[in-house]
């Protein structure tokens, strides 16, 4: 078998965000529990414990991201991406119990409606709050995507969350201290309840899809195919063929079916000439190729994944 791996860019950095993040947390758990001391919303309670769900899933995202940087060893050959979905999958789940805090505090607002108490001053420290989040999300964002960090995005997914959510309780807020209908302000912190379980359920099936190693987006499938296809133009067969995703790293392996008269030369090169292809359209890929003669059945007969080990047994 031959393989090819494509070297690994430094992701160090992604470190230095995730600490962006936690600093993040800590200046908004002040600012919002600010706003809530201020006013007794609970709207704006309901944004305040959403931040410290950040602060919690923010340090949880630095504990992973010092794991998953780690070189390949000898007991984690593949490399150590995964732990990224672990933290991502945790971040999911502490979005949800922080819905479940914000509907709990809710209803029992609604059961007893309360006048909110300086409401343009909460919701000026309010503002600036999410004036943080959103810097700080964009930044995350964009680092996401530059260093292929998964837990980058899921954290800057969260924080925009909360973005939305304290842009929502901040008109919420300004609406019950115009009209003096208070049962909006636990109706909003309702609202904001479910919008947040949406995005926890999306993370933490984004996590699970992720350890279960899911096969590599449609699009970089695609990509893959449109290589092996001119190459199936020319007379060169492939079976086999199984990907899947580990954090931003890409797995590829194939058998490539060659005439049985080719030299290892020739069918060498040609591997290397495949594998080559196919990293420079899919990012971060390895890929493993396995040479076979096209003209031999026996060729065909281990394209299951299960037939190496059946062939052992016997």
């Amino acid at each position: 078998m031959s393989t090819h791996r494509q070297q690994a860019p430094q992701r160090r950095g992604v470190r230095q965000f995730a600490l962006l993040s936690v600093v993040a947390a800590l200046i908004t758990i002040a600012l919002k529990l600010a706003a809530y001391l201020a006013t007794g919303s609970v709207g704006l309670l309901s944004d305040a414990l959403e931040s410290v769900v950040n602060l919690v899933a923010a340090l949880v995202a630095l504990a992973a991201l010092t794991v998953a940087i780690q070189p390949p060893d000898d007991d984690h050959a593949y490399g150590h991406e995964k732990a990224e979905y672990f933290a991502s999958g945790f971040e999911g789940m502490l979005i949800i119990v922080a819905a479940y805090q914000i509907a709990v505090a809710a209803f029992e607002r609604l059961l007893a409606p309360l006048p909110i108490s300086n409401p343009w001053l909460g919701l000026a420290i309010s503002g600036v709050a999410a004036a943080v989040n959103l810097g700080v999300a964009s930044t995350l964002r964009r680092a996401s995507r530059t260093l292929h960090s998964i837990t980058l995005e899921a954290d800057a997914q969260h924080l925009m969350t909360d973005v939305v959510t304290s842009i929502g309780v901040i008109i919420g807020v300004a609406l019950v201290s115009i009209t003096g209908v208070y049962l909006l302000d636990p109706l909003i912190a309702i609202a904001v309840a479910v919008n947040i379980v949406v995005t926890g359920v999306r993370l933490m099936r984004r996590a699970a899809l992720g350890l279960m190693d899911t096969a590599l987006p449609t699009n970089e499938r695609a990509q893959v195919d449109l290589i092996l296809e001119r190459y199936r133009s020319q007379g060169i067969g492939f079976h086999a063929i199984r990907t899947r995703s580990s954090g931003p790293r890409r797995f590829i392996s194939l058998h490539v079916l060659v005439p049985g008269s080719w030299s290892v030369a020739e069918g060498h090169a040609l591997l290397e000439q495949i594998e080559a292809e196919i990293d420079a359209v899919v990012p971060r890929a390895t890929t493993f190729t396995h040479l076979e003669p096209i003209d031999d059945p026996a060729s065909f007969a281990d394209t299951a994944l299960e037939r190496e080990r059946i062939t052992a047994r016997e």
